[in-house]
């Protein structure tokens, strides 16, 4: 097993906050990492790693998949991963793509297990979860906590309903600053999602994400003035007749308060008297 020191000290670079890079050297977290998915009995036949730094987790990965595809950005780590993982690279174990995973293309992987770049980790995880496949994501610990919070809680929002409208989110670790090279300034957290289809159904899946979105940007007011005054985000031409064909009390509650199946149902409602553009 790679030593993350070792990998950092032969690699030559220090990671560098301003560049979002916050390198995981914890031996204990990267070895649980994989086991993770192993427990939900994931197919790792072919594996996706973003941000995949000096190889610390590639390590790892390569040991438990058939086929791992790593992402990194950096053009002087693809270099050094070209040369750390020549082996791996001939065998036909590991591919290193050069690029933002927000731009690559990324292949037909079976499970995606990574240390996201902080900075954009809700783009790229909103990117993954379409593809309906099992994750094992790094995130900082209050993005975590949103991700799986229940309706009520402070916690609760576009981020909760919009992940668990893909997937059954669960918070498996959270993990120390010090785990990371150089620490970031928040704890993290390692969420395991296991895709699954929601309980409700919706139409136009794009337009109930919008909805959804609309909708808490006005958490604080009740629903009757929340679709009244966010049609421009949602797209509605007609507010008003949804909130008047709607349930009075239901429009008397707060964004904050829905479970993601009352927003679907919600959703069907606008989508048929609202007249979305």
């Amino acid at each position: 097993m790679r030593d993350p020191d070792g990998l950092l000290a032969r690699a030559g670079v220090r990671g560098d906050p301003n560049a979002d890079q916050h390198f995981l050297i914890d031996d204990r977290v990267l070895d649980r990492l994989p086991t993770y998915a192993t427990a939900i009995d994931a197919d790792l036949s072919h594996v996706l790693e973003i941000g995949a730094g000096p190889g610390a987790l590639t390590d790892r990965l390569c040991r438990v998949a058939d086929r791992v595809t790593a992402v990194e950005r950096d053009p002087d780590l693809v270099s050094f991963l070209r040369r750390e993982f020549a082996d791996e690279i001939a065998d036909g174990t590991l591919s290193v793509v050069e690029g933002d995973a927000l731009d690559v293309s990324l292949p037909e992987f079976t499970a995606c297990l990574s240390n996201l770049p902080y900075g954009v980790s809700s783009q790229i995880a909103f990117r993954l979860f379409p593809r309906k496949r099992p994750l094992v994501l790094m995130f900082q610990r209050e993005f975590a906590e949103r991700m799986v919070a229940e309706p009520n809680t402070p916690e609760y929002g576009r981020l909760s309903v919009s992940a668990q409208h893909y997937a059954d989110p669960e918070i498996v670790e959270t993990v120390p600053k010090e785990a990371f090279s150089p620490p970031p300034a928040v704890e993290s957290a390692l969420v395991r999602a296991r895709p699954r289809d929601p309980e409700y159904t919706v139409s136009d899946e794009a337009f109930f994400l919008r909805f959804v979105k609309a909708l808490f940007t006005q958490r604080r007011k009740t629903l009757r003035n929340a679709i009244r005054n966010t049609g421009h985000i949602s797209g509605l031409e007609d507010p008003d007749a949804v909130v008047e064909a709607a349930d009075e009390d239901l429009m008397g509650r707060r964004a904050g308060t829905l479970a993601p199946t009352e927003f679907a149902a919600l959703c069907e409602l606008a989508l048929e008297r609202g007249e979305p553009g």
